[in-house]
C-alpha cells in the first residue's frame, strides 16, 4: 500500500511554527509591556477636551476590541484569498508604525485614536494562529496551537516586569518605543525566514459576495458555531476579572504600597503556569481527543475561582490565580485545535478571524457585566468595597460552568486521536 504524502513537509511546518513562535513571543512580550500601564499613561496625557479620565481609560481599552472584532473577519478572509504571510506582516509591520506613534501622542484623545485604528489594522495572534493552522499537519494541531499558546503566555508573564522597570526609571514613552521594536523584529523574522507557497483557492463569487459566502460556510460548518459560542463564554469568564484584579488587590491588603506586586505576581504566575501547560495539554488532547482535554480544563478553572471569591490573604491569592492560569492553558489550545480539526485549512484565515472577532467580542463585552455586577452588590451611593469585588470570581466560575455544559450537550468529537 502506497503512503500518502505529507500535506505540508514535516521540516518545513515546523520552521513555519518555530518562526511564528518566536515573532509571536517578541510581540506578546511588546504588547503585555504597555498594556497593564495603559490606564497610568492616560491619566499621565491628560484630556484635551475635558472627558473624565475614566471616560478615557475606558475608551482606551473598548474601542480597540471593538474595533479589532469588526475587522478581524475581513483580515482572515483576505488571508485565505492573497496569503497568510501578507497577513502576519501587515500586522508586525503596521502595529510596529501605530505603537511608535502612541509614544509622541500629546493627549489622551490622540492615544484613544490611535488604539481606534490599532484595532482595525492589526491582529498579531489571529494572523499568526492561521498561517500555523494552514501548515500543520491535522493530527498535529493540538501540539501547534500549544505552542503558539505558550508564545503567548510566556510573552504575557515578561512583558509587565519589563513595562514596570521601564515606567519606574524612564516614564512611559519609552516603552512604546521599544514595543515598536520588538514588532518591527518579529516582522522580519516572518519576512526572512518563512517561505509561503500559496495558491489562491478558485472561487465561484469574488468581492464582497464571495467573501460573505466564504465566512457564511465557515459559520455553517458543523460544530463551529457552538466552539466559537463556547470560546466567547471562555474567553468572556477569564477576562472579566483582568479589570478588578487590582481594585479587588488593593482593598484586600488595605492600600499597602505592596499591592502592584502583589497583582503583578498574580498576573506572571498566572501566565507562566499556562506557558507550562499549554503544549503539554496541547499534546495530550492530540492523544485523548481536545474535548476531553477542553472540559477537563474548563471545569478546573471554574472550580478554582471559586475559592479565588474567598480569599484572606495575598498568597492565597496568588496560589489560586496561577493554578487558574495552568488549567486555562488547556482550554485555549484546544479550541484553536478543534477549530482546525473542524475546518478546511485552505479556510484557515477566515476561521481564526472569526475566532479573534470572538476573542475581541468577548474583551469588550466581559468589563461591561464584571462593573455592572460589582455595581449591583455594592451599597447604593457608595463606592465598590473590597468585598463588592469577589462577586467577579463567581461570575467567571458560572461563565466556564456554562462553558463545559454546553461542550458535553453541543460539541462534537472532532477527529481521531493519535495513537
Amino acid at each position: 500500500m502506497t503512503r500518502s504524502p505529507d500535506p505540508p513537509a514535516a521540516s518545513h511546518w515546523r520552521r513555519v511554527l518555530v518562526v511564528l513562535f518566536a515573532a509571536q513571543f517578541l510581540t506578546s512580550v511588546g504588547f503585555s509591556t504597555i498594556f497593564p500601564f495603559l490606564p497610568n499613561y492616560v491619566e499621565h496625557l491628560g484630556s484635551s477636551t475635558g472627558l473624565p479620565i475614566l471616560v478615557l481609560v475606558t475608551a482606551v481599552f473598548s474601542v480597540q476590541a471593538l474595533a479589532m472584532m469588526i475587522a478581524s473577519p475581513i483580515w482572515g478572509g483576505l488571508a485565505d484569498r492573497f496569503g497568510r504571510k501578507r497577513m502576519v506582516e501587515r500586522a508586525m509591520y503596521t502595529g510596529a508604525v501605530l505603537i511608535l506613534l502612541m509614544a509622541f501622542v500629546r493627549s489622551a484623545e490622540e492615544l484613544v485614536g490611535l488604539r481606534l485604528v490599532q484595532g482595525l489594522t492589526t491582529g498579531v495572534v489571529s494572523a499568526s494562529t492561521s498561517m500555523v493552522a494552514a501548515v500543520a499537519p491535522r493530527e498535529r494541531l493540538g501540539y501547534a496551537m500549544g505552542v503558539m499558546q505558550t508564545a503567548l503566555w510566556s510573552g504575557v508573564s515578561i512583558g509587565p516586569v519589563i513595562g514596570g522597570l521601564l515606567e519606574y526609571f524612564f516614564g512611559y514613552r519609552l516603552a512604546f518605543v521599544i514595543t515598536a521594536v520588538l514588532l518591527l523584529s518579529g516582522g522580519v523574522l516572518v519576512t526572512t525566514l518563512v517561505r509561503e507557497v500559496f495558491v489562491p483557492p478558485k472561487r465561484e463569487r469574488g468581492g464582497v459576495r464571495g467573501f460573505a459566502d466564504g465566512l457564511s460556510h465557515v459559520l455553517r460548518t458543523p460544530g463551529v458555531g457552538t466552539i466559537f459560542v463556547v470560546r466567547f463564554l471562555a474567553w468572556s469568564g477569564r477576562t472579566m476579572i483582568v479589570p478588578f484584579l487590582p481594585l479587588f488587590v488593593a482593598a484586600l491588603m488595605a492600600g499597602a504600597p505592596a499591592a502592584g506586586l502583589v497583582t503583578g505576581l498574580a498576573i506572571g504566575g498566572s501566565s507562566f503556569a499556562g506557558t507550562l501547560t499549554s503544549i503539554a495539554l496541547g499534546r495530550l488532547g492530540d492523544r485523548i481527543g481536545h474535548r476531553t482535554v477542553l472540559i477537563g480544563g474548563a471545569l478546573a478553572t471554574g472550580l478554582l475561582y471559586l475559592p479565588l471569591s474567598l480569599v484572606s490573604e495575598p498568597w492565597h491569592l496568588i496560589v489560586l490565580y496561577t493554578l487558574t492560569g495552568g488549567a486555562i492553558g488547556g482550554v485555549l489550545p484546544a479550541l484553536s485545535a478543534m477549530l482546525g480539526q473542524a475546518t478546511d485549512p485552505k479556510e484557515a484565515g477566515a476561521v481564526y478571524g472569526l475566532d479573534n472577532a470572538v476573542g475581541a467580542g468577548a474583551r469588550a463585552v466581559s468589563p461591561i457585566i464584571g462593573g455592572a455586577l460589582v455595581a449591583l452588590v455594592a451599597a447604593p451611593g457608595l463606592a465598590p468595597s473590597g468585598g463588592d469585588y469577589r462577586v467577579v470570581f463567581l461570575a467567571a466560575a458560572a461563565f466556564f460552568a456554562l462553558t463545559v455544559l454546553l461542550v458535553i450537550w453541543r460539541v462534537p468529537r472532532l477527529g481521531s486521536p493519535a495513537r
